[in-house]
């Protein structure tokens, strides 16, 4: 049973992806992650606090309940299902990262260095780095916001009901993670 362990190829995942958007469509729903959080602020009263929380949260319980398989299925995988949690990257992306501080590049899953707590370079110890989470947490939050959506939801929701909007959002993802990639990184690290 070794192909429950490896990746699914893209012709396996991306018609199951199509065959749910396909089934979302069909009953009338969209689908997004970001949409979750307003539901949660509703379900815990920020309705009473701010008009744009002021809705029937009882009619998005099916995308909590989406949001809710998202995890318990991500655990899954990552701790029955998968034999080897190291993430496939370049040669040459691991020695940039290095170089950066990230020693664990290319024998982690996750970045250990960020993890630290006893290291003074630990990211969550460094008032720099902590500030620049904060800052990129927020424009994420704002962005999401702003385009009406998160990533997932433009991406394969919008783009299923081919709606303009959506091809424009993501657009716009792409270019402003290419922009933070290529231009503003470099100068900040």
């Amino acid at each position: 049973m070794n192909w429950i362990y490896d990746p699914w190829p893209w012709y396996i995942a991306g018609p199951m992806i199509a065959f749910i958007m396909f089934l979302l469509i069909m009953v009338d729903k969209s689908f997004g992650m970001s949409s979750n959080l307003r539901t949660l602020c509703t379900m815990c009263g920020a309705g009473k606090k701010t008009d744009f929380f002021k809705f029937d949260w009882k009619a998005q319980k099916w995308n909590l309940i989406v949001a809710t398989g998202t995890v318990i299925g991500g655990y899954i995988g990552a701790h029955f299902l998968s034999k080897d949690l190291v993430v496939g990257i370049t040669p040459d992306t691991i020695a940039d990262l290095n170089t950066l501080g990230f020693a664990s590049a290319g024998n982690a899953y996750l970045p250990k260095e960020l993890f630290v707590i006893t290291n003074s370079t630990g990211a969550f110890l460094n008032v720099k780095q902590v500030i620049l989470l904060g800052i990129g947490g927020l424009l994420v939050g704002f962005g999401a916001r702003y385009a009406g959506g998160c990533t997932s939801g433009h991406a394969i929701s919008g783009l299923s009901n081919l709606q303009l909007p959506s091809l424009i959002a993501v657009i716009g993802f792409f270019m402003g993670g290419l922009l933070m990639v290529h231009l503003i990184f470099p100068m900040i690290f």
